[in-house]
């Protein structure tokens, strides 16, 4: 568009936006769809963002640490920890190693077993809690190494653990994505039939300014202007309140996974704010070609 087509499209012009209702079912149709499917883009929205930081986090966090298990005999377990912990310590690759205390073992437990678990009377092997640096160990020559010096101990560098986590965060991404796409085209399909149905409900209007002397452009530009505005408004409504439900969610909290920090963090918050140009874009790319379209058939 030039300038003055643009300042026009903006500013309006009061004998073509007669041509199109300002009210009725297809105002009101336009607007609600507008702010429902601008309110369901932020939740899916904020879905998507939280599960690309669960992804992120899950992956360098795994990637990062490891735990080394040591299954032997009671009087055999303090001695074959120190022995650990020294090979442990002169590994190259490792950023630092220790041996989790009775209590916080018992605080792993606890979640599933209780705060009374008698952990000196069960045979809970002894933990410790390796870090990596980078580069990294090599895990497969550690291993290699534990077993001939240090028999009961296992190590385990969450490698099982992650891929699935991470696949399972990421896929979750891509979901709130698709559902974003689904939205807008849900969108464009509505507005779409709203425009449709005030060019048939104005067909002997549009009959008479052709008479008139008036272009299909300028015809078309009333009914893409009105519709447009309808869209800005609606989405602009619909994405305050999905902000405010979001905002209302349970904030971050290690012990709520990944059922809390659904919102948004951070400049995180402004994201949303591109929905509502997105669904006047939409409404303005389907209004246009429906009016045109439309506008062919009634030559």
């Amino acid at each position: 568009m030039s300038r003055g087509t643009i300042r026009a499209f903006l500013v309006g012009d009061a004998q073509a936006d007669r041509v199109v209702p300002p009210s009725g079912f297809t105002a009101h149709l336009t607007l609600f769809v507008s702010a429902a499917m601008a309110f369901l883009a932020v939740f899916a929205l904020a879905l998507s963002m939280a599960s690309g930081r669960l992804a992120d986090r899950w992956g360098e966090e795994l990637a990062l640490s490891a735990t080394l298990r040591i299954s032997a005999p009671p009087d055999q377990r303090a001695a074959q920890t120190r022995a650990a912990l020294e090979i442990l310590n002169q590994t190259p690759g490792i950023a630092s190693a220790r041996a989790l205390t009775a209590e916080e073992q018992a605080a792993l437990l606890e979640p599933w077993f209780g705060p009374d678990l008698p952990l000196e009377s069960l045979p809970v092997p002894q933990l410790i809690e390796i870090i990596a640096d980078d580069p990294a160990y090599d895990a497969a020559g550690l291993r290699l190494r534990l077993s001939g010096e240090v028999p009961g101990a296992i190590l385990d560098d969450h490698t099982r653990w992650r891929a699935p986590l991470v696949d399972a965060a990421n896929s979750l991404r891509r979901l709130g994505l698709i559902s974003i796409l689904l939205i807008v085209g849900a969108t464009a399909a509505m507005v779409t039939l709203a425009a449709h149905a005030a060019l048939a409900a104005n067909a002997q209007v549009i009959e008479v300014l052709r008479l008139v002397g008036a272009k299909d452009r300028y015809i078309a530009q009333a009914f893409v202007r009105r519709f447009t505005l309808r869209a800005l408004l609606g989405a602009g409504v619909g994405v305050v309140l999905g902000m405010a439900g979001v905002a209302l969610l349970p904030s971050a909290d290690d012990a709520g996974g990944f059922l809390t920090g659904l919102g948004f963090q951070g400049a995180g918050w402004l994201v949303p704010l591109v929905i509502p140009i997105l669904g006047a874009a939409v409404a303005f790319g389907a209004t246009w070609a429906a009016a045109r379209h439309r506008l062919s058939e009634l030559s």
